[in-house]
């Protein structure tokens, strides 16, 4: 005979199970029983606590110039470069009753501002000169030079000169200027090699020189200037083939390259 299990020993397997099983879980799921079981620097989730933290100031890096500056003093600030100086533009230039005059004379003379302002100061600077123009047979070689009206020509019978007929008047370098043709010139010397006889290289013409007489300054054919500045020419012998002698006798030549 099987006997019968009292009421109070008769509860299911199941129950006891079930229930031991749900303990877990509700405590998981109960609110801050996942907070207990994280460490207090964990707490809320790491974004959140990073975002309560105070974000951690970069401090500026200082030049060279703000490190050598005392604690509470300013870094000191560069020199600005002063501005350039402008030229004025001719209608800024205070020409008072001259304005009209000037502008009419540009136009007479088809020139720039800057033009007739070279073309007065010339004027001026050379008082008693004139400009002369000038250059080779084939048009290559180019210059102009500021010389009296009146030639002085000095006719030389040394050994070069004799051959090629160098007459020519001298001028200091600082009224010769050569407008083209440097690439056109070649140069020719001998004996003391102090006299620079250049010439143009397609058509051989001489139309100016360094003599030695005068290093610093230049001899200008009179025949290679262009017509109608030329007033008057004075001609006078050099005796060059005594080039030494003639050279202490002379009492202008030396000064004629001088300002």
């Amino acid at each position: 005979m099987r006997r019968a299990r009292s009421g109070a020993a008769a509860k299911p397997r199941g129950q006891k199970r079930s229930g031991a099983s749900r303990a877990p879980a509700a405590a998981a799921s109960a609110p801050g029983a996942d907070r207990a079981l994280r460490p207090a620097g964990q707490a809320g989730g790491g974004s959140r606590a990073a975002a309560r933290q105070p974000s951690a100031k970069r401090r500026p890096q200082l030049s060279p110039r703000a490190q050598e500056a005392g604690p509470g003093e300013p870094p000191p600030e560069p020199p600005l470069p002063p501005p350039p100086p402008s030229a004025p533009s001719a209608s800024e230039l205070d020409l008072g009753e001259q304005r009209e005059r000037w502008e009419t004379f540009q136009k007479r003379q088809r020139l720039s501002f800057e033009g007739a302002a070279k073309l007065l100061l010339d004027t001026y600077e050379y008082q008693g000169l004139v400009k002369h123009t000038g250059g080779c047979h084939c048009g290559a070689v180019r210059f102009e030079v500021w010389a009296s009206a009146d030639l002085h020509i000095f006719d030389c019978n040394c050994s070069i000169c004799k051959k090629k007929q160098n007459r020519h008047f001298i001028v200091p370098a600082s009224r010769f200027k050569l407008l083209k043709g440097a690439e056109s010139i070649t140069t020719y010397t001998f004996n003391t090699h102090k006299a620079q006889h250049t010439f143009c290289k397609r058509c051989g013409v001489q139309s100016f020189y360094s003599p030695r007489s005068n290093p610093g300054g230049f001899g200008i054919a009179p025949h290679c200037l262009d017509e109608g500045t030329v007033r008057s020419v004075v001609v006078e012998e050099f005796n060059g083939s005594d080039w030494e002698k003639a050279m202490k006798e002379h009492k202008t030549i030396k000064s004629m390259s001088k300002e």
